[in-house]
């Protein structure tokens, strides 16, 4: 039984190492651009969310102040 688990480990290993050959890694110029990609979509969704609350904050409080 312990063999068998033995055999097995060591077969899912082979095939992990082989299946890693495989992947075509990015190189660091395309991980630099797609890093900057991400960093300002998050800048832009951040301002537009950040702009979204203001105005709701804004509306919130006119309308509290036109109902008091």
């Amino acid at each position: 039984m312990a063999e068998e688990k033995k055999k097995d480990r060591t077969k899912w290993f082979r095939e992990m190492k082989s299946e890693l050959k495989k992947v075509v890694w990015p190189t660091g110029k395309t991980t630099t651009k797609n890093t900057g990609t991400v960093l300002l979509f998050s800048l832009v969704v951040g301002a537009a969310i950040w702009i979204f609350d203001y105005v709701a904050v804004s509306a919130v409080h006119l309308l509290i102040g036109l109902a008091g």
